[in-house]
């Protein structure tokens, strides 16, 4: 009888062992996140090795593209908006009817073209389609200093250009009145479907695969190691590197994260935070940002969110009416760019946009749309991101080990207090509450955050935080 407990406890204590085992290195296997290998041109893919040439390229306009445009604009059909609507119904035509006036009267295409082409642009072919981006070195550095790689990377309905006004503050902060500790040599590619990289010929091309490219692209440029900023769908783009290649990335730097595996714990901080905040390692700023939570996160999300969930079922539908109509293109990006700096502007009959923004600007994002006419494939993108639904993919359950700063802006879209987003990146180094801006940061406040970038890789870099990943 002594025999044979001793056996069952020998067994129990082989199993307790086989289970620490497994959870100490499956939990280790299971860090980085596989490099997505695909083929996204036309057809099958061919037997020669691909062309891995860099091509300098340039946006160029042809008089008859530009002719096309102004006649649409000349014929378009507006509807009358609903008295004192604001914002509330979406773009209010009153004022879209302005934008579409200066847009043919004043603004000036070929003067943005130049202000595009001012930054070095290339072109590549990676996994069979052509990757647009744009690659500034620093016009100086200070003795004994290299430049650190920066690889940015925008969401929707943005673009490459939300970068221009940060680009030179990181690229000469001193001439900008910012430290010049770190300098930085700049990448801000398009993503695939998106302005002048090629669309996707195939179905199944998601974050994953965009962060293969990019990390592809990296590696081409000869960035052994860098850093990377992302929000929006850069945010998830530059997160799935960070999973890929852990060891390559120095630090991820993000001003929108979201928290998609949540667990009991942030269940139960959703019900009782508000009340005893510091049991869940709220701060007051969470707070106020957070709750009510009915009204800040399950309303909000009902009202904003229906543009995503047409773009990730039938995105080909709405997209084939905005390819074909540039005020109809308009006036889908422009209300994105009036709720998401600022949900308040709704109650406004311009949307706010020109609080925050200039009518050049605005129109020049806008323009990358049509002229590349990419407003389908890039709607696309949500559909092969959310198609299978949320947390169903391997990268939403493994976390981010990469050193990880993020810029928290009070008029984001949704708010992720830093104990919810300490779960997916394991290793925040720096978060701050930003004292103003929205979703497009980098074009709304260049100045903030190319400061909180800075100071971020200023850590990271005096910890050599990189090498404890």
């Amino acid at each position: 009888c002594s025999s044979l407990a001793g056996i069952m406890l020998l067994e129990v204590l082989l199993v307790l062992v086989s289970v620490i085992i497994y959870f100490l290195f499956s939990k280790k296997k299971e860090e980085t996140l596989p490099f997505k290998e695909g083929w996204w041109g036309k057809g099958q893919k061919p037997d020669a090795e691909e062309d891995t040439t860099i091509r300098p390229f340039k946006v160029e306009t042809t008089e008859e593209e530009l002719s096309d445009l102004y006649r649409r604009l000349d014929q378009a059909r507006f509807t009358e908006p609903l008295e004192n609507s604001c914002f509330h119904y979406g773009v209010n035509s009153v004022y879209l009817k302005k934008v579409v006036s200066y847009w043919k009267n004043q603004f000036n295409w070929k003067k943005q073209v130049e202000i595009l082409n001012k930054y070095p642009q290339f072109k590549t072919k990676i996994q069979g389609i052509d990757i647009h981006f744009v690659h500034v070195k620093p016009p100086r550095l200070p003795e004994g200093q290299s430049a650190k790689p920066l690889l940015m990377v925008h969401g929707w309905p943005g673009s490459f250009y939300e970068f221009y006004k940060i680009i030179p503050l990181l690229t000469d902060p001193a001439s900008h009145g910012l430290s010049d500790e770190h300098v930085f040599e700049v990448i801000c590619p398009s993503i695939p479907g998106y302005g002048f990289s090629e669309a996707p010929h195939k179905k199944g091309f998601n974050s994953v695969s965009a962060a293969s490219v990019f990390y592809e692209l990296m590696l081409r440029l000869g960035f052994n190691e860098f850093y990377m900023q992302g929000g929006d769908c850069g945010w998830l783009i530059c997160t799935n590197l960070a999973q890929i290649a852990p060891n390559h990335v120095r630090g991820l730097h993000l001003n929108f994260a979201l928290a998609t595996n949540m667990g009991f714990i942030h269940l139960l901080s959703i019900l009782l935070g508000r009340y005893v905040p510091g049991l869940f390692g709220f701060q007051d700023e969470d707070v106020r940002r957070m709750f009510p939570f009915l009204k800040k996160y399950i309303y909000r999300m009902l009202v904003e969110t229906g543009y995503a969930h047409i773009q990730a079922t039938v995105p080909d539908t709405v997209g084939c009416g905005l390819n074909d109509s540039p005020v109809g293109l308009a006036a889908y990006i422009l209300e994105k760019f009036s709720v998401w700096t600022d949900l308040e502007f709704h109650n406004l009959e311009d949307g706010g946009l020109e609080r925050k923004f200039n009518l050049d600007d605005l129109l020049t994002n806008v323009m990358i749309y049509w002229v590349s006419a990419c407003m389908v494939s890039s709607m696309r993108f949500y559909k092969e991101n959310l198609q299978k639904g949320i947390g169903t993919q391997k990268h939403e359950r493994l976390t981010v080990q990469v050193p990880t700063g993020i810029a928290s802006f009070p008029n984001e879209i949704m708010h992720t207090p830093q104990a919810w987003a300490q779960k997916k990146y394991t290793n925040i180094v720096s978060f701050h509450f930003m004292p103003r801006g929205g979703h497009f940061a980098a074009l709304e406040e260049p100045g903030l955050l190319a400061e909180d970038i800075l100071q971020f890789v200023g850590k990271v870099e005096k910890g050599q935080l990189w090498r404890k990943k």
